[in-house]
């Protein structure tokens, strides 16, 4: 085979590659029409040490991983990674969560949301709302090329991730951008979600680097209550796991305690599991035999719902 017959056997290979939607990524929006965005000399930054932390994201993306299609449930999660609204824990809370689904027939898809920047954004504290709900849109207007069902798609959000996971399942019908394309046309609720060691209050049992990254040194009342998610939930917000260590000192097991009393206040059903140790953004735990349980006992969890 010449030289011109390989690159176009290449090309076709991987052609077939993205129409199968392997570790397909797409954009979240059309180019030049990213809402919020200012144009700066920011850009993205990725390190690696021990973990791949990303910062300073301008192109909001998300990343499909698909089981094989003789694997497949149907079912799916956006996974929303933490780093208290500095950085994203790219792989610890994002792609090895995708992989791991895999494993258990479901898409795992990272969602590579914008962090709050008074240099490139306007009215910052709306742009990760504003990336998730568009995640959530776009995924399932792309439902049958990822070979998935529409109505069993749900979110899987750490520690700050859980804060905007948590954000998106209770402000998912809130008017945050104005809609863009036939994408916006599209539910942006969760039909589930999980929550890992999750921010969801900005009272006094808050992480107080997520609440200052995303709304302020100063906020007012007015933007604590907005962001204190424990506020915000209603009848609608979509059933609930959570997971939380016991000695959690960054985000407090407070934050989970308060957000499953509001679900119960509103006959949310949820579930919550709480670990007498295991600290704080412990990932998958594997090398906990204890700890490691809470993966397959959220994956049984959403088989179980109706």
């Amino acid at each position: 085979m010449n030289n011109k017959k390989l690159f176009l056997f290449g090309i076709l290979l991987l052609g077939c590659t993205l129409v199968n939607g392997q570790d397909t990524i797409m954009p979240l929006w059309p180019e030049g029409k990213i809402p919020n965005s200012i144009a700066s000399d920011e850009r993205e930054k990725r390190i690696i040490n021990g973990i791949v932390r990303v910062s300073s994201v301008q192109e909001p993306v998300i990343e499909v991983y698909l089981p094989s299609r003789s694997n497949a449930t149907g079912e799916a999660m956006l996974i929303f990674p933490g780093g208290g609204y500095g950085i994203l824990a790219y792989d610890w809370e994002g792609t090895d969560i995708a992989k791991f689904l895999n494993g258990k027939g479901m898409a795992g898809i990272v969602v590579k949301y914008r962090l709050p920047s008074d240099t490139s954004q306007k009215n910052k504290h709306e742009v990760p709302l504003i990336d998730a709900q568009r995640a959530m849109r776009l995924v399932r207007k792309h439902a049958a090329r990822f070979n998935l069902d529409a109505q069993r798609i749900g979110i899987l959000g750490f520690s700050a991730g859980g804060h905007l996971a948590a954000t998106l399942g209770t402000r998912f019908g809130d008017t945050v951008y104005a809609p863009l394309d036939d994408v916006d046309k599209e539910s942006a609720r969760p039909d589930f979600m999980a929550l890992g060691y999750p921010v969801i209050t900005f009272g006094s049992q808050t992480h107080q680097g997520s609440k200052k990254n995303l709304i302020g040194k100063d906020p007012s009342q007015k933007m604590v209550a907005l962001y204190s998610n424990e506020k915000n939930v209603t009848p609608q917000t979509p059933p609930t796991f959570l997971f939380h260590a016991g000695d959690d000192e960054a985000v407090p097991v407070e934050n989970s305690l308060v957000f499953y009393a509001a679900l119960q206040d509103k006959g949310v059903a949820a579930t919550l599991f709480v670990y007498p140790k295991g600290g704080h953004g412990f990932s998958l735990a594997l090398k906990d035999p204890f700890l490691k349980e809470w993966s397959d006992q959220m994956v049984q969890w959403i088989r179980n719902l109706k």
